[in-house]
């Protein structure tokens, strides 16, 4: 008997070939490897399973507020109502702390972790710095003063020792009162909501008909921040303020915002700096919202406002605060009906323009339409130095202002500019002069107003007694709507001589009823003219009749008028 017969005979011999063999024991392979894995995920799920009940069964962590560290690693913490001295987890570096930091404390209460600052707290206002500069005496919004401790985020370390990091009175800060820590500085909001800082990008060029008065803005404002070495060698005091004063809607806020944009621009062109990154403020005042109905917190936003322009003054950038509608806040102390709030408000801005501390690199821009209303104490010199008037546009100036609006630049009517030889620019100039002779026209068409003076005289007034830039404009504006309507009804656009006419029109006719008033006060704001008082009015416009006349003779305003 062979071998192979004997292994045939033999039970439980394996019958394969060696590549059968070869690949079950790489299935098997393969099988364990899977299930190792298998074991070791689970192993892993365990441990994880093991840390989340760990976790969960390890008792509640406190929180404190740091107050002192030590150099034997324990550190005082202000928790649960009580200061306390902890040990410091050997973890956690003593140098690396800061006041006023929150801390987590284990069971035992140690210092396990260091946090950040609390972020929740109380407002409270910085009246005055303490010591060293370390503590703080603040006044909560019930007027309630605490001596608290200041954050190291408030305060840094320099060679001469502690010195606080731009902190004023006046300051708003974010106060832990129960653990007594100034823990931030709060931006004013309510200051912000008032003023709005930028570099306007208005240019003179902009503004039209107005030279002589942007020539005497220049040399009040930008001449002594330009110049500065002559006026101290000239020993020439610089003007602290300008009054812009005249009827509305003539350029007033446009010449303001104007020299803001051109003094940051001149400034960085004699510093060698890039003018398109030029620096300035422009704080413009939102005058009525300035108002607030508490006793003292209109007195409290002025001083906010220049303690404001002090700090952005301090960088050596000029800073001009501008006070719009200047009668609606500083109007004569005594000519209040109920209130009286001027009397106050009027000698808080006096104290900020020529008080003990000075205003350098600032100057202040008031504008107004009644500037008979601003008190007196605040229009003389050395306060609001210089005064401007800024007047209607004449027939002049108009063509000025037209030529900022109407340039070739916008489409005109093909039919237009073909009646001069397709040159554009004689087409616009033409148009100009068309308009403008419709306006300023003394016909019949254009006259608006009879008035009768106490003396008996009796005065015409026209339609371009009344005009304004802003009229000029709107004039404009609607001469492209009424273009623009006519290329969707006609398919053909482009501006035309008519559309200024027919907007002339619709002006006119808007502004009918516009002074429809019996005060005489309200009709030297509307006209900008003034002289004898006006005891009788008579509309002269066309399809009016003669007999829309208002008389004023129960008025018991007395003064010069119109």
């Amino acid at each position: 008997m062979t071998s192979s017969e004997r292994s045939t005979d033999r039970p439980g011999v394996i019958r394969a070939t060696p590549a059968e063999l070869a690949e079950r024991i790489e299935q098997l392979t393969a099988r364990n490897e899977k299930l190792l894995t298998t074991l070791k995920e689970a192993r892993q799920q365990m441990l994880l399973l093991q840390e989340e009940v760990d976790r969960l069964g390890q008792p509640p962590s406190g929180y404190g507020v740091l107050v002192r560290t030590y150099d034997d690693d324990t550190v005082d913490v202000f928790t649960s109502g009580r200061k306390m001295r902890l040990n410091l987890s050997p973890n956690i570096d003593a140098d690396q702390l800061e006041r006023g930091q929150i801390l987590r404390l284990n069971e035992a209460l140690n210092v396990v972790e260091a946090l950040g600052y609390e972020g929740v707290g109380e407002i409270g206002t910085l009246r005055e710095l303490l010591g060293d500069g370390s503590r703080a005496l603040v006044v909560g919004h019930t007027d309630e003063e605490r001596v608290v401790h200041l954050a190291t985020a408030l305060v840094h370390t320099g060679d001469g020792g502690s010195a606080t990091r731009k902190l004023r009175p006046g300051d708003s800060l974010l106060v832990d009162t129960k653990a007594g820590f100034a823990l931030e500085r709060i931006p004013k909001a309510e200051v912000e909501d008032l003023v709005l800082e930028e570099v306007p990008d208005v240019d003179y060029e902009d503004i039209g008909g107005l030279r002589r008065q942007i020539e005497q803005i220049r040399d009040a404002v930008e001449l002594p921040f330009l110049h500065g070495d002559l006026f101290r060698e000239y020993d020439l005091r610089p003007p602290k303020g300008v009054l812009l004063y005249g009827p509305p809607g003539c350029g007033k806020t446009l010449i303001a915002k104007a020299v803001a944009n051109s003094l940051a621009r001149k400034i960085a062109e004699s510093r060698g700096e890039d003018a398109r990154e030029a620096k300035s403020y422009f704080l413009n005042i939102k005058g009525p919202e300035l108002l607030n109905k508490f006793v003292g917190e209109t007195e409290r936003h002025i001083r906010l406002i220049f303690q404001r322009a002090r700090e952005k003054a301090s960088e050596g950038t000029p800073v001009i605060v501008f006070f719009d509608e200047m009668d609606s806040i500083f109007r004569t102390r005594g000519s209040g009906v109920s209130s009286d709030v001027e009397t106050t408000v009027v000698p808080q801005l006096l104290s900020e323009i020529d008080g003990v501390e000075g205003l350098e690199n600032v100057i202040v821009i008031g504008a107004s339409n009644r500037e008979d209303m601003i008190d007196p104490a605040i229009l003389r010199p050395g306060r609001l130095d210089v005064k401007i008037k800024i007047e209607r546009p004449d027939a002049e100036s108009a063509v000025d202002i037209f030529s900022k609006y109407l340039t070739t630049d916008l489409p005109l009517h093909p039919d237009d500019v073909a009646e001069f030889g397709g040159d554009a620019q004689a087409c616009v100039d033409a148009m100009i002069e068309r308009v403008v002779e419709r306006m300023y026209d003394e016909s019949d068409d254009n006259r608006f107003l009879e008035v009768t003076y106490a003396n008996g005289d009796k005065e015409v007034m026209y339609f371009k007694d009344f005009n304004s830039g802003a009229m000029i404009q709107n004039v404009v504006d609607r001469a492209k709507k009424f273009a623009i309507k006519e290329q969707l009804d006609s398919g053909r656009g482009g501006l035309r001589i008519g559309h200024f006419l027919d907007s002339i029109l619709d002006e006119f006719a808007e502004n009918e009823d516009l002074p429809n008033t019996t005060n005489p006060d309200d009709w030297a704001r509307i006209s900008g003219k003034k002289g004898e008082r006006i005891v009788y009015i008579r509309t002269l416009v066309t399809g009016k009749g003669n007999g829309a006349a208002r008389s004023i003779d129960t008025e018991s305003n007395t003064g010069q008028y119109l």
